[in-house]
């Protein structure tokens, strides 16, 4: 019976500092995204992909470093709390194990390497967030460092501890297979880089074997050739996400120009009433102050991509026909105040 490498790992790093500092960035993740109007028990798709949710038509036009930032955004309290107290059981065995260095490497790669993945297996099908890919990373590093280190071990801490990382990970990634929503293609994916990566980044006194060093060869270049491979299939984008903010950011603008005219006619009825403008000169402040923006925001809108697959396509060409309405009403108004007798009445609302 071997003694446990234990003592050693706690005194070379007694509090794990990159684990309590990945835990406190993802909750601050969590209230900037409550602060700018996420909700607590669980956020919208919107705004997760403002923020840097995974998806194809969004990362794959050209937005790739949301395969990082996707690992920082939780869709609720929940969510967020079962993930923290997962890295929080397995981060602080795997920074003592690796350092906090590599430990950090494992996090990030892992990660990146699940949402590399979800990305091939969902594409355009699901917007995808979370760090629970980096988290099976981890685990995946856990347990091929448990397993290398066994003789080293007492074989009480090492069944605890590498049997229970295993049926952790196993329940796990059954459980995403039953219940919906769970995104087991980011589990499969960060568990497996994390093992590729753990064993890859063996501490010093763990690789003196020459079957750990073939063990390195291989697993990094099956690794290189997945990865490679996913690369090389990548879904197409089943839109861009770019066209479809592009739309949103001007039909919000319409709504805008919509509010403002509509209190501008007001009060140019009201200065009409009051006797205070001419007609022509009502008629020339419809036509700047109305009219005008209106056909400047239906041009605008006309220059947007019209695919319709677009989420907002159908939104687009309505929001183009009533840009175009109220501008030609308010023209007409405006001509029908130049043509008008000094007396003649008001004319209506467009």
């Amino acid at each position: 019976m071997h003694a446990s490498p234990t003592p050693r790992i706690e005194l070379r790093a007694p509090v794990p500092p990159m684990t309590r500092t990945l835990i406190a960035l993802n909750v601050l993740v969590f209230v900037l995204m409550l602060l700018g109007g996420a909700g607590f028990w669980h956020s919208p798709n919107t705004v997760q992909l403002t923020w840097g949710a995974n998806f194809a038509p969004a990362t794959a036009d050209g937005q790739w470093w949301r395969l990082g930032s996707a690992m920082f955004l939780h869709f609720g309290a929940v969510h967020l709390g079962m993930n923290m107290l997962a890295l929080w059981d397995g981060g602080k065995l795997v920074e003592r194990m690796f350092g906090s260095a590599r430990f950090l490497l494992i996090y990030l790669v892992s990660g990146i390497g699940g949402n590399l993945l979800s990305l091939v297996v969902q594409g355009n099908q699901a917007v995808s967030g979370g760090a629970s890919g980096a988290i099976f990373g981890i685990y995946g590093a856990l347990l091929v460092y448990l397993w290398v280190a066994r003789h080293q071990m007492q074989q009480v801490e090492f069944r605890w501890l590498f049997w229970g990382g295993m049926l952790f990970s196993a329940l796990t990634i059954g459980m995403g297979y039953v219940i919906p929503g769970i995104d087991n293609s980011a589990h499969i994916g960060g568990f497996l880089t994390g093992g590729v990566l753990g064993l890859l980044m063996l501490p010093a006194f763990l690789r003196g074997s020459p079957a750990i060093t073939i063990s390195q060869a291989l697993a990094g270049l099956a690794w290189a050739l997945v990865v490679l491979g996913l690369l090389t299939h990548l879904p197409a984008p089943k839109y861009r996400w770019r066209q479809e903010v592009a739309i949103q950011k001007q039909l919000q603008k319409l709504n805008q120009i919509d509010q403002q005219a509509q209190h501008k006619w007001q009060q140019i009825m009201l200065e009409g009433r009051e006797g205070s403008v001419s007609f022509d000169e009502m008629a020339a402040q419809i036509d700047a102050q109305v009219a005008t923006p209106y056909e400047e925001s239906f041009e605008k809108l006309s220059r947007l991509s019209e695919d319709p697959k677009l989420p907002s396509a159908a939104l687009l060409e309505q929001a183009k026909a009533y840009a175009l309405k109220r501008s030609e009403a308010s023209k007409a108004a405006a001509d029908q105040l130049r043509h008008l007798p000094f007396k003649a009445g008001r004319p209506a609302a467009p």
